[in-house]
């Protein structure tokens, strides 16, 4: 058995012709619906990044119990079990985040792995060497990431030399000398389309630019009406890298369809989250109440032996990634994993999920029965209180501070650490979700979620499915009164 999953980082459905009316010649994701199913209520789970990847390894949510870090100690990693079940997974990435502080545990679980290096902010090139950057566009990121990626574009210079084509030919030439090997799983990682969105001009539909336009729109509140033109920019940039993806993406379909790799492989095409690119008056991921924008998010499965082209409208989410390829290799299902297998979710044997969660750690918890969302903010602005349960206490580059490891507390496991003991660690407040209130939203009536419905009775339905979702879980006790809850 085998199975090739394509990833691309911060891929919206809104710039894909399979899931929107958008404009945008991607004749590559086009193509997967010949093969695919495509599924109509994919969603993440825990954002950003890394706590994404997470939940792809131990099919169970992070961001309750977690913010960004490493694969814990006592987590079920697939691709380790994989492997130790005579199963060969390989990662090729080049996802520069696999390599510092905050996630050097994840790509040590796999048999083997390839990295390409030079992504966004990657401290790569000695940043002495870095091009002049003369964009000044005030909507534009700053700092020391921005001078980094200066540097690493020295190294990049022409299409064949950025880290994403590396990574799609590396992953076609694993198929040409894998394809006739059995039992083996590659993960081709791309960090594009994430931003900054840095493409060559071939994919752009204009190449007259201005010395000043936004192709690393920081994360923040916009006006939708005096930034219209930075939006705009921001859009086609954006556009311009999901073209790119789409081409490489092309090289890996033709390949499939040269060797027959159809017949007997198993395919996903995924992303961990999508982007805000103006809608509702913000950029980015983080900051932001989690819109459909950003958490509904495109999935793409062939399956020998499922007919290619179908829709899927059940519930799913990242989480259901991990008990999928268990169940696809034979292989027994933890019973405390969170998610269900999407092979079941196909046969039509059950409904996989009621009701989802998703959020960031200290943002507001968010869950979605098939028809509403709820998000639900703090309690008060303190924000508190908000911890982390962890045995590897470091953040996105470094290691939490000492105050907080002197006054971190060993408390006994639960179903989030498989019954292993861990550290409680106080945070400080790094999230606004008690500025944004409580958010209710009815995706039948208002998929775009524009207008927050106001039904108490609608919201305490969906607050006693959000207490009953936390108790499924063992979410920590800090997080109902948090969210005022208890």
């Amino acid at each position: 058995m085998k199975t090739i999953m394509i990833m691309f980082d911060t891929l919206s459905r809104n710039y894909l012709p399979n899931y929107s009316d958008i404009d945008i010649a991607v004749p590559n994701f086009k193509r997967l619906q010949e093969h695919c199913i495509i599924f109509d209520k994919f969603y993440g789970g825990s954002m950003p990044c890394m706590p994404a990847r997470r939940e792809l390894h131990t099919g169970k949510y992070n961001f309750l119990h977690r913010s960004w870090g490493p694969l814990e100690p006592f987590d079920f990693s697939v691709f380790e079990t994989l492997n130790q079940q005579g199963v060969y997974t390989h990662l090729i990435t080049d996802h520069s985040h696999y390599w510092e502080d905050g996630g050097a545990t994840y790509h040590n679980r796999y048999s083997s792995w390839e990295g390409f290096r030079g992504q966004e902010g990657d401290r790569w090139i000695a940043r002495s060497e870095a091009l002049p950057n003369e964009n000044k566009h005030p909507m534009n990121k700053q700092g020391l990431s921005v001078t980094q990626h200066f540097a690493n574009r020295t190294k990049q210079q022409s299409e064949e030399e950025m880290s994403t084509v590396k990574t799609i030919h590396a992953g076609i030439d694993f198929l040409k000398h894998h394809q006739d090997k059995d039992d083996w799983f590659l993960q081709v990682e791309c960090f594009d389309p994430h931003e900054p969105f840095y493409v060559p001009d071939r994919y752009r539909e204009s190449v007259s630019k201005d010395e000043d336009f936004v192709y690393w729109p920081k994360y923040q509140k916009v006006d939708g009406e005096k930034q219209a033109d930075g939006i705009q920019e921001a859009r086609e940039e954006y556009k311009a890298l999901v073209r790119m993806c789409d081409h490489h993406l092309g090289k890996v379909l033709d390949y499939l369809d040269e060797a027959n790799m159809w017949e007997d492989t198993m395919v996903i095409i995924n992303t961990d989250h999508g982007f805000l690119l103006g809608e509702h008056d913000w950029m980015g991921k983080n900051s932001s109440p989690m819109y459909e924008e950003i958490i509904h998010i495109p999935f793409y499965m062939h399956v020998p032996g499922y007919k290619g082209g179908e829709r899927c409208d059940g519930i799913a989410q990242t989480i259901d990634i991990a008990p999928t390829l268990l169940d696809y290799y034979g292989l027994d299902i933890p019973e405390n994993m969170e998610g269900k297998s999407l092979l079941s979710l196909l046969d039509q044997k059950v409904v996989n999920h009621e009701s989802i969660l998703f959020g960031t750690n200290g943002g507001q918890v968010c869950i979605f029965d098939g028809r509403y969302v709820y998000m639900r903010a703090s309690a008060d602005e303190s924000n508190q209180p908000l911890v982390n349960y962890t045995m590897m206490p470091t953040q996105i580059r470094g290691f939490m501070s000492k105050d907080q490891l002197r006054e971190a507390e060993l408390v006994s496991g639960n179903k989030f650490s498989n019954d292993v003991p861990m550290l409680r660690i106080k945070m400080d407040n790094y999230s606004n979700s008690f500025a944004f209130g409580h958010l209710l939203f009815d995706l039948k009536e208002d998929p775009e979620q524009n207008e927050p419905l106001q039904d108490e009775k609608v919201e305490d339905d969906m607050i006693e499915k959000l207490i009953g979702m936390l108790d499924q879980i063992e979410a920590p006790e800090e997080e109902y009164i948090r969210l005022g809850l208890k």
